[in-house]
């Protein structure tokens, strides 16, 4: 069985980032602009543009502490979204390029509190690839320390119990609070769909088990 460490690695959030940077940004460069309008079937009623722009917003208000009380909330990221509007899509890539840089050191001297936002900006990494139909949505070199990330947040939170025996991981992960009565919940399939379970996403054409539990009863983001 895999446990997430106790103590908290300050550097995972940043290692995440600048793993998925590398990733992502040559592939918005390379893409034409009319991929950039495409909807983001995972964020119903946002384009891939939308995503990324809400993303680059996202972790400039970390880098720069912008972080008020309404920062993150839906009024706050479609107004990010909306001051972006007349921006290239080169721009919002730039800034991408540079959030996904200049967050992780921040983020690392901090309590822990943001490290769920470099978990959510590799979430919409997997959003935009799932909308350009890419392989490797919800997944790639990132996937182990997101996996990481996401058992420590559910632990955490006092999230609901989950053994997860994933088809291409070795080890089981366990996820959520410690089980105080009754065993946990069991899923037995994919890390990409246990992770897309986890974030609230779509999950179609693919075989998983998840007993103990109802799919809403996961999602953190919900």
């Amino acid at each position: 069985m895999t446990d997430t460490p106790e103590v908290r690695d300050p550097e995972l959030p940043g290692r995440l980032l600048a793993v998925e940077r590398d990733a992502l940004v040559p592939l918005l460069r390379s893409r034409p602009d009319a991929d950039f309008a495409l909807p983001a079937a995972a964020c119903p009623g946002w384009t891939v543009r939308d995503v990324l722009a809400h993303c680059s917003a996202a972790l400039m208000r970390v880098v720069e502490g912008r972080l008020d009380r309404e920062a993150f909330s839906p009024e706050s990221n479609d107004r990010d979204i909306a001051e972006r509007a007349g921006w290239a899509n080169a721009r919002v890539v730039d800034e991408l390029e540079r959030g996904m840089t200049e967050a992780g050191p921040v983020i690392a001297r901090g309590d822990g509190r943001l490290d769920v936002i470099a978990l959510g900006e590799w979430v919409h990494a997997g959003d935009v690839r799932d909308a350009w139909k890419e392989p490797g949505a919800y997944a790639g070199a990132g996937l182990p320390d997101a996996l990481t990330l996401l058992a420590r947040i559910t632990r955490e939170k006092g999230h609901l119990p989950l053994h997860a025996d994933l088809d291409d991981v070795d080890e089981p992960v366990r996820l959520g609070a410690a089980a105080a009565d009754g065993p946990p919940a069991r899923y037995i399939g994919g890390a990409a769909t246990l992770l897309r379970l986890y974030a609230g996403r779509p999950v179609t054409a693919v075989t998983y088990e998840l007993a103990g539990a109802r799919e809403t009863e996961l999602n953190i983001f919900g």
